[in-house]
């Protein structure tokens, strides 16, 4: 296992481990995340392994808006709410246009993403091919981990590489909304209220 630092060339190399199969931790606006190549299944089995995640999805960040409308298909009102929130902590559930292996999607037809906020993030996106898995960095069911040591350690310093950004600003996961029908739905609160999103839909 490697720690680096949260710059260029500490960003080039968990890229490269992570274009190679390899499994990174590193920070978001938000919480720490882990991650990997989400078209990898060993990669991807991996982090749901390292998580104790059985069941659940395993969500996405992208670089940019452009590159989140080729993984999932957008409709009028993520459009509206990705102008006003991204990049930000808001993750939207949306009908999936690429096909991922069963740890990302456990079966679901829908994908979880968002463009985040932080630099660090959406730069390692980038590198590593324009999509990432982003899930929070903690075994399923414990508190999210808002350090880089916090993270290795509750993941039981079984990843690759950590990317050590320094202390998550927020520390609390993002929103997640459910667009992926005719009526909204928050799964998750978070950073982003409920008020927030209503308010930015009358604009």
């Amino acid at each position: 296992m490697k720690i680096v630092k949260a710059d260029e060339e500490g960003l080039r190399i968990a890229a490269a481990t992570m274009r190679n199969g390899g499994v990174v931790i590193y920070p978001t606006e938000t919480v720490y995340g882990i991650g990997c190549i989400p078209s990898d299944p060993d990669a991807t089995m991996r982090v749901c392994e390292i998580k104790g995640r059985a069941e659940n999805p395993l969500p996405l960040v992208c670089s940019d808006i452009e590159m989140a409308r080729k993984v999932v298909q957008f409709n009028a009102t993520a459009e509206k709410l990705a102008e006003a929130f991204w990049p930000g902590p808001l993750m939207f559930i949306l009908p999936s246009k690429v096909v991922y292996p069963m740890w990302v999607t456990h079966g679901k037809k829908t994908l979880g993403l968002r463009v985040p906020g932080a630099e660090v993030p959406r730069k390692l996106a980038q590198l590593a091919g324009g999509v990432m898995v982003s899930t929070s960095a903690n075994i399923s069911g414990e508190p999210p981990a808002i350090t880089a040591k916090e993270a290795n350690s509750q993941t039981g310093f079984k990843v690759d590489v950590v990317v050590d950004g320094g202390p998550s600003p927020v520390g609390t996961p993002s929103t997640i909304l459910d667009l992926s029908s005719k009526e909204m739905w928050i799964l998750r609160s978070g950073p982003i209220t409920g008020s927030q999103i209503m308010e930015a839909l009358k604009r």
